[in-house]
């Protein structure tokens, strides 16, 4: 489970929030989903009275990433608190459950005590008021309980932050049923997409043809992203993307595009008003996160469906660490299918957020 390390060892990538999760986007489109979602409640109040002034399940959304570096700006005292008493944050995030399964076990192949599922269960514990030793491992207060559940919610909806893929010696998906398969030699770990590598230029020019482009922002924010633009355009053209960024972010951008949305607000609003069917979670909320993965594993299953690896090939890292990646192929109309896929984890993601603080709080 050393995500992060192979992220910025590919192709010596910049690690950025767009880099992790759902990127910067996706998690505030989940947060103000349930922002909207739970106005006039005492769920609302509740949550309140845990944020700061001024802050909302939006803007706190990306707080669980921020904690990881620089890339929200200089690290509070709140977020060097937590990273010292969670040496762990980062593998808070996901687990790696083959995507072939149909159901999350505890303590299956692919699964660790401190994977998002088992995260979560403590997150919501903590909110509910039984956050003891047991149940609370970590010693999350109620805010940092918050704070990690809203980012959670929205991990746990990405498909590969669940369902990974593991690919046999022949190149194609293999199914461990052990972890011991995994042996790097005749089964290797794709660290959750990581070192998978899609064309980025040709999936650039796919998506110019069939996704539109973002409309347009004003004022400050057609400023802002014009300055994004130019900062963008001095850097050299990057000719692979990993297949788990592109799940991160691209797709995000894709999905905002084609509901004509400017913001993760406008996102929200946009969600709402379809009046979206998202299926209730059953039984109590502390297995909520097994019905959540159980759901991920589904997308996942679609956004491996087509995508398909090549050959091995090997990269160094900056550490001198030989590694294995496989160019990922994909159909042109890739963009299309997996940004209607993000479109429907992200909506469930605001969605099932909102429900369980409700239920947390009736």
């Amino acid at each position: 489970m050393k995500r992060l390390a192979c992220i910025a060892a590919l192709g010596g990538l910049v690690l950025s929030a767009d880099a992790l999760a759902w990127g910067s986007d996706g998690h505030r489109a989940v947060g103000a989903i349930a922002d909207q979602l739970i106005v006039g409640s005492r769920a609302q109040q509740q949550v309140a009275a845990l944020l700061l002034p001024g802050e909302s399940l939006e803007q706190v959304a990306n707080w669980a990433d921020c904690v990881k570096g620089s890339y929200c700006g200089p690290q509070t005292e709140e977020m060097q608190a937590y990273t010292a008493a969670n040496p762990k944050h980062s593998e808070y995030h996901y687990t790696d459950v083959p995507f072939q399964e149909t159901r999350y076990h505890d303590h299956a192949v692919g699964t660790a005590e401190d994977d998002i599922v088992q995260t979560l269960g403590q997150a919501i514990a903590v909110l509910r008021g039984k956050g003891d030793p047991q149940t609370n491992p970590h010693r999350f207060s109620p805010r940092q309980a918050l704070l990690i559940l809203t980012h959670l919610a929205g991990d746990i909806h990405q498909p590969l932050h669940v369902g990974a893929a593991y690919v046999g010696k022949d190149g194609g998906y293999a199914l461990p049923l052990a972890a011991k398969q995994i042996d790097a030699v005749n089964m290797f770990d794709a660290r959750g997409g990581n070192n998978l590598l899609l064309d980025d230029v040709k999936l650039g020019a796919a998506s110019a043809q069939l996704i539109p482009a973002r409309p347009a922002a004003d004022g400050a924010g057609a400023a802002t992203a014009s300055a994004a633009a130019g900062a963008a355009g001095a850097k050299p053209r990057q000719l692979t993307r990993p297949f788990h960024s592109y799940w991160d972010s691209t797709v995000v951008d894709y999905a905002m595009r084609r509901v004509g949305a400017r913001s993760p607000q406008q996102f929200a609003q946009i969600a709402i008003a379809a009046k979206p069917a998202v299926a209730a979670n059953s039984g109590d909320p502390s297995g909520w996160p097994h019905q959540w993965a159980d759901d991920a594993l589904v997308a996942a299953k679609l956004a491996y469906a087509d995508a398909t690896p090549g050959k091995v090939a090997y990269q160094t890292s900056g550490k001198g660490e030989v590694y294995q990646v496989w160019a990922l192929g994909v159909p042109d109309n890739y963009p299309v299918a997996s940004s209607a896929i993000a479109k429907e984890q992200l909506i469930k993601g605001g969605y099932h957020l909102a429900a369980l603080l409700q239920s947390i709080w009736p």
